[in-house]
C-alpha cells in the first residue's frame, strides 16, 4: 500500500473546509511567516484574501498567488494556511484569495475576480515583485487561464506573469454533470476551456509547470498532458510532471507539513516546485519544512 493510500484518512477531510483542516492547520508550524489577513480586493463576500510573507521578504520576493479548488462550489482561503505555509518555505510570499463560487458565480464570474485579485496585488503587495500564478483543481482553471488567455488581464499584464504552475486542472472539458452544465451555462458552446484556441495568444503564456498524479480519478491526467503539449507547441516554455500513486486531493494534500514531516506525502510534490521556482530565479534561499 503506498504511503499516499495509508494517509488518505487524513487526506480526504484535509482540503474540505471542516474541522479536520483546522485541526491540519494546527498542526501547520506557524512561524517563518508574517500574516496580513482579511485584506479586501474587491466589495462583497468573496472579495477578500491573505498575504503570507515569509521571515525576510524584501521588495524583490517573489509572490505566488493560489487559487483553491472545490469544483467552483466550495472552498475558503483559510482552509489553505498549510499551502501557504509550505510555499513560503521556499523563500515566497504567497496570496490566497477567495472569489465567487456558485450558485452565484458561474462562469466568467470566477475568471474576473481572480483577475480582479492579480490587479488589486500590482497595485499593492506585489507592487515591483515577480508574480507566479498558481491553482490547484478548478483554481488552476482560474490560474492558467489567467495566465493564458489575454482577455483576462490583457496582453501587457500577462506578459509581466513570471510563472504559472497547475495542479490536477481541468483546462479543457464538456460539462456532462448538471452542476458543471450550470457552472459553465454561460460559457461559449458551454464548454469549460481555460486556455486560448488560438496559438498566437497562448503563445504569450509564461513558463509553465504542471503537476498530475496517475491515481487522480476525478480530473485525467489527460489534462494535463494535452495542455503541456499545446505549450510547447507554441514555443512557450513548460514542464509537466506526473507521479505514480497519487490522487487528485493527495497532489495539493502533499504540501502539508504534517505529511511531509511524517513521510506520507506520497511524492516531491513541494520539491519539484522549488526546483521550477529556482530555474526561473523565482525562490529566495530558504530551507522547507
Amino acid at each position: 500500500m503506498s504511503l499516499t493510500r495509508r494517509a488518505l484518512p487524513f487526506l480526504a477531510p484535509l482540503i474540505s473546509g471542516c474541522t479536520p483542516a483546522r485541526l491540519a492547520n494546527a498542526l501547520t508550524p506557524s512561524g517563518g511567516y508574517r500574516l496580513e489577513a482579511g485584506l479586501t480586493y474587491q466589495p462583497g463576500p468573496r472579495g477578500g484574501l491573505d498575504v503570507y510573507e515569509p521571515a525576510g521578504a524584501s521588495p524583490a520576493t517573489p509572490l505566488l498567488v493560489f487559487f483553491y479548488g472545490g469544483g467552483w462550489r466550495s472552498g475558503d482561503r483559510e482552509a489553505y494556511r498549510f499551502v501557504a505555509q509550505a510555499l513560503t518555505t521556499l523563500g515566497c510570499a504567497v496570496a490566497v484569495p477567495d472569489y465567487r463560487l456558485m450558485p452565484e458565480g458561474p462562469w466568467p464570474a470566477f475568471m474576473e475576480d481572480g483577475a480582479a485579485a492579480v490587479r488589486w496585488l500590482r497595485q499593492g503587495p506585489a507592487a515591483g515583485r515577480p508574480m507566479v500564478l498558481m491553482g490547484h483543481s478548478a483554481g488552476a482553471f482560474i490560474a492558467l487561464g489567467l495566465a493564458t488567455d489575454p482577455r483576462w488581464l490583457g496582453d501587457a499584464a500577462r506578459s509581466r506573469l513570471a510563472a504559472a504552475i497547475g495542479l490536477a486542472g481541468p483546462y479543457d472539458f464538456q460539462p456532462e454533470a448538471p452542476e458543471y452544465l450550470a457552472t459553465f451555462a454561460r460559457a461559449p458552446g458551454r464548454h469549460a476551456r481555460a486556455t486560448p484556441l488560438d496559438a498566437g495568444e497562448l503563445a504569450g503564456s509564461p513558463p509553465t509547470l504542471l503537476m498530475h498524479g496517475l491515481a487522480d480519478d476525478l480530473v485525467s491526467p489527460g489534462q494535463s498532458r494535452v495542455l503541456a503539449a499545446r505549450l510547447q507547441s507554441a514555443g512557450c516554455p513548460v514542464r509537466e510532471i506526473e507521479y505514480a500513486g497519487l490522487g487528485h486531493i493527495g497532489l495539493v494534500a502533499a504540501l502539508a507539513a504534517p505529511l511531509r514531516q511524517l513521510g506520507l506525502a506520497g511524492a516531491p510534490v513541494l520539491a519539484d516546485i522549488g526546483a521550477f521556482l529556482r530555474d526561473y530565479g523565482l525562490r529566495e534561499p530558504a530551507r522547507p519544512a
